[in-house]
């Protein structure tokens, strides 16, 4: 298992930050690489972003000398959501069978978790996201049909998106983590409109079903200075508290959204209209 260290940064400190300097700091460009657990530890709340992707083999989530805990999940709860071929994960004694855009909820201790694909010729990908968590509550799985739907936007401002809040409360308790995917309508190219901040939590956004040869503009930091990184299918890129997180894409596509923080309220937002922002 890999995991990568990302450490905070000033706002002030940010606005000098060229393009190779956005995109190491804060995009994660490959979320999934075959046969292996591929993560990201960020300073910000020391939330963990990455995936799985077992093939032939399964994959046991080991715990990682940053964490200073004999397993994995000692002090820290976990998400995953499935956005490949049908997967299986054995933890705490219990079997889940994931689906495409299925959610698991993976509760504090769950100890000896373990990765597999249901068909290694059409591997699952296992979107993580992980909190600190301060108290134990179960794990569950969470279908599309148990989801929280909203329906926002509309085509004349071509943001017409459906919300699907999976790992969020009253689905689900978690002490922080808070999880959910967005699918855009054809047509349909800007997410998370009008932009707001939330110094309340920080948040990370993984971008997936871009078509082939199409992007996504990720829009980031102080609303009246805001920076852009271009990014490709199935990566993700973080944002801290203090930092506008919208995209456009040149095609619709769909994206999973994470985060945790202060408090679990969803719509904690100060927004910012899109004719102030610069």
């Amino acid at each position: 298992m890999k995991i990568d260290l990302r450490y905070a940064s000033h706002p002030q400190d940010f606005k000098g930050y060229g393009t190779e300097k956005l995109r190491n700091e804060f995009l994660i460009e490959n979320v999934f690489i075959q046969d292996e657990i591929s993560l990201v530890y960020s300073m910000y709340d020391r939330y963990i972003v990455g995936g799985a992707m077992p093939g032939n083999r399964p994959l046991k989530l080991e715990t990682a000398e940053e964490l200073k805990a004999e397993q994995f999940l000692d002090r820290r709860e976990m998400g995953i959501i499935n956005v490949g071929g049908d997967a299986v994960v054995d933890a705490g004694g219990k079997t889940y069978k994931i689906g495409f855009k299925e959610a698991l909820y993976l509760g504090k201790g769950t100890k000896d978790v373990v990765f597999k694909s249901a068909n290694p010729l059409i591997p699952a990908k296992l979107y993580i996201n992980s909190a600190p968590a301060h108290h134990v509550y179960p794990s569950k799985k969470v279908t599309l049909a148990e989801a929280l739907v909203v329906v926002l936007g509309d085509m004349e401002s071509s943001n017409h998106r459906t919300v699907n809040k999976l790992l969020v409360s009253p689905v689900i308790e978690t002490c922080q983590l808070q999880m959910g995917m967005t699918e855009l309508k054809p047509g349909s190219v800007w997410n998370t409109m009008p932009v707001h901040t939330h110094n309340r939590r920080m948040e990370a956004y993984f971008y997936f079903e871009v078509p082939e040869k199409q992007a996504i503009c990720h829009f980031m930091g102080d609303p009246d200075e805001t920076r852009h990184i271009w990014m490709k299918n199935d990566q993700a890129v973080l944002s801290p508290s203090w930092s506008i997180h919208s995209a456009a894409g040149t095609s619709n596509y769909t994206f999973i959204w994470g985060m945790a923080g202060e408090n679990l309220d969803y719509g904690d937002m100060d927004i910012r209209q899109p004719d102030t922002l610069r």
